[in-house]
């Protein structure tokens, strides 16, 4: 898992049957930025928790989702 911060959102207009109804959004990762499916309904610059590949699959598994945004983080100890 990976915290990243939520930069915007992208909309296809044509997708897999399995991403209707997901909102997808652009997430910054530290140099990167990422598409990952939204299933906890983040916002944009809010911070959030991202599991990737299989991880990612688990919690979304009919769709062909990578990166997938599993929670929103309220704080962050050092």
């Amino acid at each position: 898992m990976r915290i990243g911060t939520v930069t915007g959102a992208v909309w296809a207009t044509k997708k897999c049957p399995a991403l209707t109804g997901q909102s997808l959004l652009r997430v910054r990762v530290g140099r990167d930025e990422i598409v990952a499916a939204d299933l906890v309904g983040a916002g944009t610059g809010e911070r959030v928790i991202l599991a990737f590949g299989g991880a990612a699959r688990l919690v979304c598994p009919n769709a062909p989702a990578d990166a997938a945004i599993v929670g929103i983080l309220d704080e962050q100890s050092l």
